[in-house]
C-alpha cells in the first residue's frame, strides 16, 4: 500500500510579499516540516503559486501587470528564480525538487492527464518532491486555476492523496470577513463545503499579487471531498502552522472528506475537463438519466447550444437546471440535424452516427 500523500499549495502571499519579495524563512520552514515528515514515510506534492510575484519584483515593476502578455512575461522571469529557491532550500534537507509546469489543457485532455499523472508519481517513486504551478507563460486564461487553488484540488485527485493543504495569508474560514466584523470567527470544521459558500462570508479578496481569494479554496476543499479527500485551510504565515497539520492537530478549517462518489475517469470529466457547449434535454430524457442511469439518446434533445466537436465535454441540462456533463458522441451541427429523433430516423440522416449522444459510461450526474 503506497504512502500517504498530501498535497501542500502556496498562494502568491505565502511565497512572496506585496513587493513580491521572497518570503525566505517561511519557505525554508516548510521545506524542514516536509523534510522531517517524510522520514515517517509520508510523501509530498508542492503546488507553489508566485511565479509572477516573482518576476515583478526582478522586473522592478510597479505592480502586477494587467494584460495577458505583462502576466506572462513576468511569469517567464519569475518562474526559473522561484523553482531556484525551492530547489535550494530542499536541498539542505537532502531532498531532491522537480520542477513539474501544468496548463488547463495538461489536465482537460484524458490522455495528456494520464500521461501527467504517470509521470508525477514515477517522480514520488524516485523519492523527489514535485513542486507544482500552472505554466503562466502558455496558458491563454492565467487564471483559470484561481491561483492554484483548483490546480491543487486537481493534482490531488489525480495522485490519490489523502489530503489536500491550502496555505493562505490567514488562520482559515471565518464566519464574516475578519477584516471588517470584530465578531468574525474562525470555522473549525466544514462537513459540506457546498453550504459553506452560502453560510459564510466567502469572498475573493486577494493579495496585490495573487488571484485567489476564500472563495476558489472552498471550491477546491468541494472537488477534493467529492473524491474522498480531506482539506484543511491554514495560515502560511505562522511558522507551526504546517507542522500542525501534518501532526494532525487542529489548525485553521478543516474540510471533511465525503464518501467517494465517482470513478477517476468521472472525477476528471467533472472537475477537469472544460464543457464546450451543453444539451438541453426534455422531462423524461432527465428522469431516464438520473432514475435509470441510461445513456442519453437523440430523440430526448431539445437543444443545443454551443459548438462542440465529437469527444468534446458538454454540459447537460433540464428546465434551467444542469443536471451533469459528459462526452458528446456527436458534434454539434450534427446533433441540431437529428434531435427530437428516434433511432431508426436517426440511421436514416445519419447512417455513421452512434446509437448514444452521450453514453452512460462517458457521463457524470451532479
Amino acid at each position: 500500500m503506497a504512502a500517504p500523500l498530501t498535497v501542500i499549495k502556496l498562494g502568491s502571499s505565502v511565497v512572496a510579499d506585496d513587493g513580491g519579495v521572497l518570503r525566505r524563512d517561511g519557505l525554508a520552514a516548510l521545506c524542514g516540516t516536509v523534510a522531517d515528515a517524510r522520514h515517517d514515510g509520508r510523501r509530498f506534492v508542492v503546488v507553489s503559486s508566485g511565479a509572477i510575484a516573482r518576476g515583478v519584483e526582478a522586473l522592478g515593476l510597479p505592480a502586477r501587470p494587467v494584460s495577458i502578455d505583462g502576466l506572462q512575461a513576468a511569469s517567464a522571469v519569475g518562474q526559473g528564480r522561484l523553482f531556484r529557491e525551492w530547489d535550494d532550500l530542499f536541498a539542505a534537507h537532502g531532498v531532491l525538487a522537480a520542477q513539474v509546469l501544468l496548463t488547463l489543457y495538461d489536465l482537460g485532455d484524458r490522455e495528456a492527464f494520464v500521461n501527467a499523472r504517470a509521470t508525477l508519481t514515477r517522480l514520488l517513486a524516485y523519492d523527489a518532491i514535485p513542486v507544482i504551478n500552472e505554466n503562466d507563460t502558455t496558458t491563454t486564461d492565467e487564471i483559470s486555476f484561481g491561483d492554484n487553488d483548483l490546480l491543487a484540488a486537481q493534482v490531488a485527485i489525480m495522485l490519490g492523496a489523502s489530503r489536500l493543504v491550502l496555505l493562505t495569508s490567514t488562520d482559515g474560514l471565518f464566519t464574516a470577513d475578519p477584516t471588517s466584523d470584530p465578531d468574525a470567527r474562525l470555522v473549525a470544521e466544514v462537513t459540506d463545503p457546498a453550504r459553506a459558500l452560502t453560510d459564510h462570508d466567502v469572498g475573493t479578496t486577494t493579495s496585490s499579487l495573487g488571484t485567489g481569494g476564500m472563495r476558489s479554496k472552498v471550491l477546491a476543499a468541494e472537488m477534493a471531498a467529492a473524491a474522498g479527500i480531506s482539506t484543511v485551510v491554514a495560515s502560511g504565515l505562522r511558522p507551526d502552522a504546517l507542522r500542525r497539520v501534518v501532526a494532525g492537530e487542529p489548525e485553521g478549517t478543516r474540510f471533511v472528506a465525503g464518501e467517494p462518489r465517482f470513478s477517476s475517469f468521472k472525477l476528471w470529466l467533472r472537475y477537469a475537463k472544460p464543457a464546450q457547449g451543453t444539451i438541453v434535454v426534455d422531462d423524461g430524457a432527465a428522469r431516464a438519466l438520473t432514475v435509470r442511469e441510461t445513456s442519453l439518446l437523440p430523440v430526448g434533445v431539445v437543444a443545443v447550444t454551443g459548438d462542440f466537436k465529437v469527444g468534446d465535454a458538454v454540459e447537460i441540462a433540464c428546465d434551467g437546471r444542469t443536471l451533469g456533463k459528459g462526452i458528446s458522441g456527436y458534434a454539434s451541427g450534427g446533433l441540431r440535424r437529428v434531435m427530437g429523433e428516434r433511432t431508426d430516423r436517426v440511421r436514416e440522416l445519419l447512417p455513421q452516427s452512434p446509437a448514444e449522444a452521450i453514453h452512460r459510461d462517458r457521463l457524470v450526474l451532479y
